[in-house]
């Protein structure tokens, strides 16, 4: 099992920028060629998919990040990167990080049911 431990959270004013780590520890083997995903989620609303990026590198994004999110991993590192530019104060929720061993088409579609290991999440608030 993988354990995954989110940083990087914090308070910052609209239009401003954070970067989201997540370090994956435990049994990392393979790692790199497992999906990994970046959820959030707001008081009140339902966990959402963010972003996420395959075993080939390729990324997907919520509509409502496009052109402002970039997901990244380090496989040396064992750690996935979101950096947030350009924030909005709808972009205030917890934001988790996961891991999934679903194919390229699923990872690209952020199905929260195909992630199996998640982190605790870190807290980002936008004023």
């Amino acid at each position: 099992q993988v354990q995954l431990v989110e940083s990087g959270g914090g308070s910052v004013q609209a239009g401003g920028s954070l970067r989201l780590s997540c370090v994956a520890t435990g049994n990392t083997i393979g790692w790199q060629f497992d999906c990994m995903g970046w959820f959030r989620q707001a008081p009140g609303k339902e966990r959402e998919g963010v972003a996420a990026i395959d075993s080939d590198g390729s990324t997907s994004y919520a509509d409502s990040v496009k052109g402002r999110f970039t997901i990244s991993k380090d496989n040396a590192k064992n750690t996935l990167y979101l950096q947030m530019n350009s924030l909005k104060p709808e972009d205030t929720a917890m934001y988790y990080c996961a891991t999934s061993t679903s194919a390229p088409n699923i990872c690209a579609t952020m199905q929260i049911p195909t992630f199996l290991d998640w982190g605790q999440g870190t807290q980002v608030t936008v004023s």
